[in-house]
């Protein structure tokens, strides 16, 4: 096992991996921007080190500041988390030209899965069926056009290397696609240092639905059921469910069976997430996979009792899972809000300091923060300030824990989306799990 675990991380995350090494009794490092000098993962970490000034890019993806933190601190391996460096195949090789353990996927994989139209390549291969769509895009604009008519309308531009919701746009028509493809390219461009866009054919009626993988080094794949994340605002998820509504459990085994050996076909080590769009037929089509731990993994644990950190820190240090696919059972359904720190009318960001914050409890709630009263949330990070978390025997009592929990939340000094979570959950359409990604439009049109 690890002597020392650097977390290049901040937030919910990296207080969570903490909770996970000190679990199994490894020391933790949180490095951390000087915004985040109060924060709770700089408090509970064993040893702590400022990286740079607020803005991202001179802290949190500042690679030589953080192999720096981890080499003065004797740290052996470095958690990710998720965004900033998580999927950056040249920080992995970075981690590992120092002699520093990367806890996640070995860069090759990171990197063909993180290159979309590589993983599209890759995952056709496997045998898992892809979207319509095409290669990056090259050439004048006459070839794309022609390239859009072989797709057929409404078709999607797709960053090549992000996700998010970023570098993406819908086209409806030939007219639209020129000033679509500029908009896109620029936000690809600015999000991910790339412009490298692609066309896919975009289903209007459409879950998106995801597979957790766990792979350990030793050849073992399991995946450990679906989250369904099709409640999303601007293409970035709401609120997650795991079991999805949706499937059946033949389609469960069919398609995690799929994306398990999907995973070993490219020699795919630790956690990892599938993601799949599902039509309203039922025919599924593999969109993208994150080599990296997601916001929402804790549904996942609620309903497997498998601690996703710990398994990913197990697996970096060599050991097997010890686990087989028959021996992973779902008990019951889970739900996460993601309450995030924005105007639940419109969607901004909305910075500024938590002036009282106390979280619901209670059987089957749990509350996944590094956020408390005084706690001032910056414009320089993401916005979310808790991920609340409630199971249920079925999907009805996680729906009314929800429910209850989000009511029973006091969080005051800054406008949150919770209003928008309460209203989701009242929906009877919710409630009867006939849900697409579409679904927060319905309130526009009213």
């Amino acid at each position: 096992m690890f002597r020392k675990i650097l977390i290049a991380n901040r937030g919910e995350i990296a207080l969570r991996i903490i909770c996970a090494c000190k679990e199994l009794g490894i020391p933790t490092v949180a490095v951390h921007s000087q915004a985040d000098q109060n924060s709770l993962h700089v408090r509970f970490a064993d040893e702590a080190i400022c990286i740079g000034p607020p803005p991202s890019s001179e802290s949190y993806l500042n690679i030589p500041a953080v192999i720096s933190a981890a080499e003065i601190t004797n740290a052996d391996a470095i958690h990710p988390g998720y965004g900033f460096l998580a999927e950056s195949a040249y920080f992995a090789e970075v981690c590992e030209t120092c002699g520093l353990k990367f806890i996640g996927p070995r860069p090759e994989a990171i990197r063909v899965m993180g290159d979309k139209e590589r993983a599209r390549k890759a995952m056709k291969g496997a045998g898992l069926p892809i979207v319509p769509g095409t290669e990056k895009i090259k050439g004048p604009s006459s070839v794309v056009l022609g390239e859009a008519e072989k797709i057929g309308y409404p078709l999607m531009v797709k960053a090549a290397a992000g996700g998010g919701g970023k570098g993406m746009r819908i086209v409806n028509a030939p007219l639209e696609l020129p000033g679509s493809l500029e908009v896109a390219q620029s936000e690809a461009l600015s999000a991910f240092g790339s412009a490298d866009v692609y066309l896919e054919k975009y289903l209007p009626v459409a879950r998106h639905i995801e597979f957790q993988i766990l792979a350990d080094e030793h050849g073992h794949v399991v995946h450990l059921g679906e989250r369904e994340c099709s409640i999303q605002r601007r293409y970035q998820k709401l609120i997650e469910e795991a079991p999805s509504a949706f499937l059946t459990p033949a389609q469960r085994e069919e398609v995690g069976s799929l994306a398990a050996k999907a995973a070993a076909s490219v020699g795919y080590h630790n956690a990892g997430t599938m993601e799949f769009i599902f039509d309203d037929q039922g025919h599924y089509y593999f969109m993208e996979m994150n080599t990296r731990i997601q916001v929402e993994h804790p549904v996942t644990e609620m309903i497997t009792g498998i601690d996703l950190l710990k398994e990913q820190i197990r697996i970096a240090a060599g050991e097997e899972l010890g686990y087989s696919q028959d021996d992973i059972v779902l008990r019951g359904n889970a739900i996460e809000c993601r309450i995030n720190a924005e105007c639940p009318d419109t969607f901004l960001p909305f910075p500024g300091r938590i002036s009282a914050f106390h979280p619901p409890a209670g059987l089957g709630v749990r509350v996944d923060t590094a956020a408390y009263s005084d706690y001032v949330i910056t414009p320089y990070y993401d916005s979310l300030i808790a991920k609340l978390i409630c199971h249920g025997r079925t999907r009805q009592e996680a729906i009314s824990r929800m429910k209850r929990a989000l009511e029973m939340t006091i969080l005051e000094g800054v406008r949150t989306s919770i209003p928008v979570h309460q209203r989701v959950l009242q929906e009877a359409d919710f409630i009867e799990g006939r849900i697409n990604t579409r679904f927060l439009e319905r309130w526009n049109r009213r």
